[in-house]
């Protein structure tokens, strides 16, 4: 991200919601995702490589059901992103999803752990 200068909040606000939108679009070619990525959902490996997010995020059945994100909050502690937003799926149904957001020094996404609640209309 930011070539030898400290990556501001701004910037790894920037990355996490870039992967946030990408749950929606489908397209993941904005979200910086380090080599060695790994997400971790409801404590199960779901992402095991950026490579691997990436696919997953552009094709993967998983994420077909979302149709739009909405209500992105983010706030910052100690350079971990902590967000939380909504998924909209198919029938109304919407879930409350809290994710964290690993860096490295070079502002790319190391690690992602999620959690969500129960869909609801």
């Amino acid at each position: 991200m930011a070539g030898g200068q400290a990556v501001s909040d701004e910037q790894l606000i920037a990355a996490a919601r870039s992967y946030v939108e990408a749950l929606a679009t489908h397209d993941p070619s904005q979200v910086p995702f380090a080599a060695d990525c790994t997400r971790t959902e409801l404590g199960v490996k779901t992402g095991r490589s950026g490579d691997h997010l990436r696919r997953s995020l552009t094709s993967g059945p998983q994420y077909r059901v979302i149709k739009y994100v909405s209500d992105f909050t983010p706030r910052v502690e100690d350079g971990v992103v902590h967000v939380t937003f909504y998924v909209n799926v198919l029938f109304g149904l919407r879930s409350q999803v809290t994710e964290r957001f690993e860096f490295n020094a070079a502002g790319e996404i190391t690690r992602i752990v999620a959690s969500f609640g129960l869909p609801r209309r």
